[in-house]
Parts: structure tokens; sequence; C-alpha cells
């Protein structure tokens, strides 16, 4: 079983007095189980036990990290959607949105949206808590990528003062989602660009 190391030396860390040490492969191994754990159970019967006993770690290297199952799951989620990414800067409204259409598609093929994500809409629909964490998950890094893209396209006399961000990701997102995640096909080629296409002519047709 893997455990945490002892603390280091005062003198010898960098961390504030009574800091834990973090080893960041023991972190790893905890969000692979928990992907693995969420395949196996579900969100309703994973339990910080059975996470710790897939990464051969004790409860307490859970708990250093994460202070409960939802935490965990939504770092997981948190770590592979679009946050922190720049915004598309094609020059074109049409280069953007399939700039973003082919990451969100690439996000769409990670392992937490085919075995977590669709999991966690389940649970988000019986407990509100859960939903408004998974809504701020998913769609804060979306959102400000389509709004970034709206505004740019807007300064550039592509789409009028009253184009909607929203609008936009309901158009993209949508049927990707549908696609990949629950229907499970594969993007065929040509796909992107047509969908791409399709976003653009709605946009102005508003």
């Amino acid at each position: 079983m893997t455990t945490e190391p002892a603390a280091v030396p005062a003198a010898a860390r960098r961390a504030p007095a009574g800091a834990a040490v973090l080893r960041e492969d023991v972190t790893e191994a905890i969000r692979a189980a928990v992907v693995e754990e969420l395949a196996a159970v579900g969100f309703a019967r994973m339990s910080i036990e059975g996470i710790a006993r897939r990464a051969g770690v004790g409860k307490t290297a859970v708990y250093r990290r994460w202070k409960s199952k939802l935490h965990l799951v939504l770092d997981l989620v948190g770590a592979f959607a679009t946050d922190g990414l720049p915004v598309p800067a094609t020059g074109s409204l049409y280069g953007d949105v399939r700039a973003l259409l082919e990451v969100m598609s690439h996000v769409l093929r990670h392992p937490v949206a085919s075995a977590v994500i669709p999991d966690l809409l389940v649970e988000a629909a019986r407990n509100p808590e859960i939903a408004d964490a998974v809504r701020g998950a998913l769609l804060d890094g979306q959102r400000r990528l389509a709004e970034g893209i709206v505004a740019e396209a807007v300064g550039r006399g592509e789409l009028p003062g009253s184009a909607c961000p929203e609008r936009a990701l309901d158009l993209a997102i949508g049927p990707l989602y549908w696609r990949q995640v629950v229907v499970r096909d594969a993007v065929p080629a040509g796909y992107l660009d047509e969908l791409a296409r399709a976003v653009v002519a709605g946009l102005r047709a508003v």
C-alpha cells in the first residue's frame, strides 16, 4: 500500500510550518481510481474507501486533498474542462468556432466525459447542490470561451451586438455531446467543418 511520505524537516521545506506534503504521483493515482470507481459503481455508490483501495493509499491520503467525494469528482471534471484555455484568435468567426469545436471534441473523447459526466447529471437531477456544482464545473470555462468568440466577432462586424454567447454554446456543444457522449458515435471527416458553418449561420440568423 502506498503511503504519504513522512514530514520533511522544517529547515528543508518551503511550505509553511505544519503544511502537508502531498505527492503528485499519489494525487494522480487517486484521480485515476475515481474514474475507475465511477465507471464500476456510479457516483451514488462510490465511496472514499473504495477509491483509496483502488489507488493503493489510505483514506487519509484522499481526505488530505478533498473533503468529500463530490469535491473530488468536481476537481476531476474541472481538470479536463475548458477552464483556463485561451479564447481562439483565428481572425474570423468561422475559424474561432471551428477551433472551439476541435477542443470540445477532444474533451468529450476523454474517459471522464463518457464514464463520469452522464452519471453526475443523473445525480444532479436529484440533488440541487450537485446540480449547481456540476453546472459551474462544466459551463464556466465554456461560457467564457463562447463570450470571447462572440465579442470578437461583434468587434469585427461579423455579428450584431445582440448576438448571444449562450446560443453559440447550444448550437456548438449540443450536437457534439449528443453524438460523442449519448449516442457514442465517431465524428466523421468533415463533421466539425459542417457544424462550424451551421453554428455561424445560426448566430447570424438571429
